[in-house]
């Protein structure tokens, strides 16, 4: 999140990505009452803004992250930098480490993981571009980048890069270029859900 961007403006984003982004999504009012999605990142904007001050701050900043999975069930350390208009879709079991850098317009789906591939101090967990989205189920782990405007198949496992408009699909994940045929089994849109 752009630290210039005042929290409300971003937090507002947030709902109007969510009413955009999901075809079931009937109002506004709807969005911010019922969408764990939202509810996760609205808490994690306010824990992240603490964890960065530093200091004392940091212990209730993970205790809210804490809170928040508890409400919502998806883990967002207070560490972990999220960009504008995310959308996390269902939501269920999303997890994102502390070292995570997620860029504007990203969608994430129930179940899906960037997550670490160490225990070692530094950064351990992806760097995901802009417009990227992330499929159900699917694990990206290490710190590997997500170009912008990747695709991220349902229960792929995915532990290297992953080049700007490409698809990532499979355990582990291999990568196609993004503009795929219409013949193509990768070109179902179903793959990222």
């Amino acid at each position: 999140m752009s630290d210039s961007a005042p929290l409300l403006r971003v937090l507002r984003e947030d709902l109007r990505a969510a009413q955009e982004r999901d075809p079931a999504a009937r109002s506004m009012f709807e969005v911010a009452l019922a969408y764990p999605g939202v509810h996760a990142l609205w808490i994690h904007r306010v824990s992240h803004q603490m964890w960065t001050r530093g200091g004392l701050t940091r212990m209730p900043a993970r205790l809210l992250s804490q809170f928040a999975r508890f409400l919502t069930g998806i883990e967002i350390h207070p560490g972990a930098v999220i960009g504008r208009r995310m959308f996390i879709d269902h939501g269920m079991g999303v997890v994102i480490g502390e070292t995570a850098e997620i860029g504007e317009d990203v969608v994430m789906f129930h179940g899906s993981t960037l997550g670490g591939v160490s225990m070692s101090k530094g950064k351990r967990h992806p760097t995901v571009g802009d417009r990227v989205l992330i499929g159900a189920g699917a694990k990206v782990l290490g710190p590997i980048t997500l170009g912008d405007d990747a695709k991220v198949g349902a229960n792929a496992v995915v532990v290297h890069d992953v080049p700007a408009g490409y698809v990532a699909v499979g355990v582990a994940a291999a990568t196609r270029p993004g503009n795929v045929v219409a013949h193509d089994p990768y070109a179902d849109p179903a793959i990222y859900i």
